[in-house]
């Protein structure tokens, strides 16, 4: 290299080396430095050399600015700032970033805007909402003032099921939904029943996990009777269909029977009923309705040739399923005028159980298969194909199918696909039924165990099976034929004679091992 190349080289590695020396210098914090993070100015930010016309030209221009539009002072200030580096640009977001925040909470109540501060607390959950109590006073007196509290207990009973199942049981809805009347406690009831709900329902899933129960027990065996095959409850009864051919309604307060209703000439071997009607199904072939109050027949419909195992009636359309190996699809304009739409056939077995919604109607058999037909159209969709011996039992909800099998397993389907997404193993004997809700499955079998899984834990590949069964109940003595759960009980029935209560909510806990609980029994001799 020339000595003069190797001169500009240098000078030019000198001065580069200089720059960078500068910039690290420049984005280096300096022992002077403080930043008032306020709406006055950014003070101390850098020692500035003192020059004499400093103060008369910023007064100058300043004097300048003031005259000018507000549209003109933008413009000039962007000027400004296009022509700074980083740095400076980093000390005027300091400055203007406090200038920017506004606390609009407290602003708008003094516009007059109190409901919309409410309405935009209203969306926190709990945490947050304490959290704001705490900013200000001001913020304090706007959540007070518009029963927030109240609201947020009131958002979560519409939408969640245990919340509103507690709010009826332990009789705070009365004070839920209610326009601000002298009936209406103040803001800071609704503050201290919160965290009394959370406990309630910590306690429930802790009952749940560890299987803490109250236990109810109806006998309701008869002289010629053997069995209870089918249920259904709501909050004021039970109602029974039983081996003797008989349906018994039991009052679920205290457990008496309340009506027995004859007519069948075969065991009861289905039910569904709503506020209007009970359906029936029977091993004499036929299926009938009920009125619900007086327990008059209102129409008996005969159309299988052998037992109706299942039946399911929704918005006006019925589906049952015989042991002569056919689906019927029934349109229920009332409970006196119920027609045949269409004869749904392909299974080589018993169709043992049927449910629908308004997209799809499943079926399952003894074949071994889970057939799945169009609601709308009734043409065959697909078929799910796994299980090993046949099936008993199914539900399905949310394009999610959980079927239970004679190969003692349950399994989870994906209805679109087809696809199984778990097996799940531990019953000894044929799982004879099971029903499922967005947290849990409970199963019944011929081994007389009820038992419990995790829903979520069964959707989740990475979960180990070990993991998946919360909990096994043991009281019944013969094969569980039919259950029915909600949050905060299951009520199962046997072949053992009997209806049992397992009561997760009103638990006492004074000398009881876990798991276990005294039982209170009410017999009924039918004559």
């Amino acid at each position: 290299m020339e000595p003069e190349m190797e001169d500009k080289t240098l000078e030019l590695m000198t001065t580069s080396g200089m720059e960078s020396q500068n910039l690290v210098d420049d984005l280096s914090p300096k022992k002077n430095t403080v930043l008032k993070l306020s709406n006055g100015p950014v003070v101390g930010s850098r020692k500035r050399p003192s020059e004499g016309n400093y103060e008369k030209e910023k007064e100058h221009c300043i004097a300048l600015f003031d005259q000018w539009s507000e549209a003109d002072q933008v413009e000039f200030v962007e000027h400004l700032i296009s022509r700074m580096c980083h740095y400076q640009h980093g000390h005027i977001n300091s400055y203007l970033k406090p200038m920017l925040q506004r606390d609009f909470i407290t602003a708008l109540p003094a516009q007059g805007l109190d409901h919309i501060a409410e309405n935009i607390l209203s969306f926190l959950d709990a945490r947050s909402l304490c959290s704001a109590e705490l900013v200000c006073k001001e913020w304090q007196r706007v959540i007070s003032e518009g029963m927030l509290w109240k609201k947020l207990i009131e958002r979560m009973v519409r939408t969640d099921p245990l919340w509103k199942g507690l709010s009826e049981r332990h009789q705070w809805e009365k004070y839920l939904f209610k326009n601000r009347t002298s009936e209406v406690p103040p803001n800071s009831y609704y503050h201290s029943l919160y965290p009394k709900i959370i406990q309630d329902i910590e306690t429930i899933e802790a009952n749940w996990r560890c299987g803490r129960h109250n236990l109810q027990r109806i006998q309701c065996r008869s002289e010629n009777s053997k069995g209870v095959y089918c249920l259904q409850y709501d909050d004021d009864k039970i109602i029974s269909g039983l081996r003797d051919n008989s349906i018994k309604i039991w009052d679920k307060q205290s457990l008496e029977c309340l009506k027995i209703l004859t007519g069948h000439t075969g065991s009861v071997l289905c039910l569904q009923y709503d506020e209007r009607v009970i359906v029936t199904g029977s091993s004499d072939s036929t299926v009938r309705v009920w009125e619900v109050t007086t327990g008059e027949v209102l129409n008996t419909l005969i159309h299988h040739n052998e037992a109706v195992l299942h039946l399911r009636f929704a918005n006006g359309l019925m589906v049952t399923c015989s042991k002569d190996r056919s689906i019927a699809v029934w349109d229920m304009a009332s409970p006196t005028d119920i027609s045949l739409r269409r004869v749904l056939v392909g299974h080589r077995a018993a169709v043992n159980v049927v449910d629908f919604d308004d997209k799809y109607i499943v079926s399952a058999s003894g074949d071994r298969t889970i057939k799945v037909w169009s609601t709308s159209t009734c043409e065959f969709v697909r078929t799910l194909n796994g299980h090993k011996r046949g099936i008993a039992c199914l539900q399905y909800r949310d394009r999610l199918v959980v079927s239970g099998s004679s190969d003692n397993t349950i399994r989870l389907w994906d209805i679109e696909c087809g696809a199984c997404l778990r097996v799940l193993e531990g019953h000894e004997e044929l799982v004879r039924c099971i029903r499922f809700d967005n947290k849990r499955i409970v199963s019944g079998a011929y081994d007389g165990k009820i038992k419990v899984w995790d829903l979520q834990a069964a959707l989740d590949p990475r979960a180990p099976a070990s993991t998946l069964c919360l909990r096994t109940l043991v009281e019944h003595s013969g094969r569980v034929f039919r259950l029915q759960f909600d949050e905060f009980q299951i009520i199962s029935s046997s072949h053992d004679d009997t209806i049992l209560i397992w009561d997760f909510l009103n638990v006492s806990t004074n000398g009881q091992s876990e798991g276990r609980s005294p039982s209170r029994t009410y017999t009924y001799i039918s004559r």
